[in-house]
């Protein structure tokens, strides 16, 4: 999500070019909810890749640095964001982002967020801080967040699974704060589907005059990079609240 100072809302595009999807419960492997760690032993091109080895931040650094910032550490075989190791938002945090770039892809990971948080999986950020102060001035986002106590989840489009601000998750399959959610995103072509706890939550259609249509409408129009690039990083969002991923594997499409 967003940080309500960066940027004024906009309204809404008389229509919108995706509609929400209906339950798809076929299409997402589920990773193992028992599991705390991927092994990388048998990857391979075409194959999952773990992207976390459940020991260190390898492979990661904070936006715009060189490594990742303090406050993320890795904590039962999960990156958690230890808010009480921040000096402010950015200073010990900020948002995590891969070393690596991907076009088309399929994401797996699991995520947990403390009562009243707020994160986000960001992805197709283009990392020019020259241009761009924060991964969302380019990525788009899938929402994590306490739908029960966080006040932008009263915001349509800014609750657990959406498409941040551009499509709401249908149906809402998210469990509590405090539980592990298996999210999957698979973008491949243009076409992009969101994956919440084993069902299609959200599917769209990138690029296209539809999609700068649904850009329009929303609180990133005024930002010309936002949702253009079809190649980037995966990003972590860090919002200044307690966050833990694990289980982060991906293949190239």
């Amino acid at each position: 999500m967003i940080r309500k100072s960066a940027i004024a809302f906009l309204p809404l595009a008389a229509v919108l070019a995706c509609q929400s999807p209906q339950a798809d419960t076929t299409a997402a492997t589920n990773t193992d909810t028992d599991s705390s760690k991927i092994t990388a032993s048998a990857a391979t091109e075409g194959e999952w890749t773990p992207l976390f080895d459940g020991e260190t931040t390898s492979g990661w650094h904070s936006y715009g640095r060189n490594a990742a910032g303090n406050a993320w550490e890795v904590e039962g075989g999960a990156l958690h964001l230890d808010v009480s190791a921040k000096d402010g938002q950015k200073n010990e945090g900020g948002d995590l982002v891969t070393d690596q770039t991907y076009d088309d892809f399929d994401l797996k990971l699991e995520w947990k967020i403390s009562e009243g948080g707020n994160s986000g999986v960001i992805f197709y950020v283009h990392e020019d801080t020259a241009q761009f102060n924060e991964t969302w001035n380019t990525g788009l986002e899938m929402q994590v967040v306490d739908n029960e106590r966080h006040a932008d989840a009263k915001i349509p489009k800014h609750r657990a699974g959406d498409l941040y601000d551009l499509v709401a998750a249908n149906p809402e399959t998210v469990k509590p704060a405090g539980e592990w959610n298996q999210a999957e995103i698979i973008s491949k072509g243009g076409q992009m589907d969101l994956y919440l706890n084993g069902t299609k939550v959200v599917t769209t259609t990138l690029w296209d005059y539809n999609w700068k249509t649904l850009v329009a409408g929303s609180k990133f129009a005024s930002m010309p990079g936002f949702g253009t690039y079809k190649s980037g990083k995966i990003a972590l969002q860090d919002h200044g609240n307690e966050v833990w991923f694990r289980n982060i594997m991906i293949k190239k499409l």
